[in-house]
């Protein structure tokens, strides 16, 4: 089985400035790259999520960086830092990216390679020790 690209993730990412589009262009190879069965949907009527028997990410363009949502429940080990907010969040946790910031496409990668990992583990919800 092999993913799905979504027309409207598309017109999202061409609705963008030129510098939200490229990161915005950046993160979605890398999600795509880090597994094959990825797919592209819309959610919460124009957000772009990529799917892998749950949520790997989302994205959201705001007003001065890429907000990039990832649906880890705080359980996917951040070594290089990345993260740059949500830190106490239950579900999702952020990497912002401003103009002119490189991706660490390497800890990303990583990343989504761990939730998807997780995904197919049962979710981090089934994985995530209980308090």
């Amino acid at each position: 089985m092999t993913g799905t690209f979504d027309p409207r993730v598309d017109a999202y990412i061409e609705s963008l400035p030129g510098w939200q589009r490229g990161i915005c262009r950046e993160v979605r190879a890398l999600v795509h790259a880090a597994d094959p069965e990825v797919s592209e949907t819309i959610k919460r009527s124009r957000q772009p999520y990529f799917v892998l028997q749950g949520n790997i990410c989302a994205l959201l363009a705001a007003k001065d960086h890429v907000n990039v949502f990832l649906y880890d429940g705080a359980i996917v080990p951040d070594p290089d830092g990345i993260i740059t907010g949500g830190h106490g969040n239950k579900t999702a946790r952020t990497v912002a990216v401003r103009a002119g910031e490189p991706i660490n496409a390497d800890a990303l990668s990583t990343m989504f390679r761990h939730i998807i990992a997780n995904n197919r583990a049962g979710g981090w919800r089934k994985l995530k020790p209980q308090a």
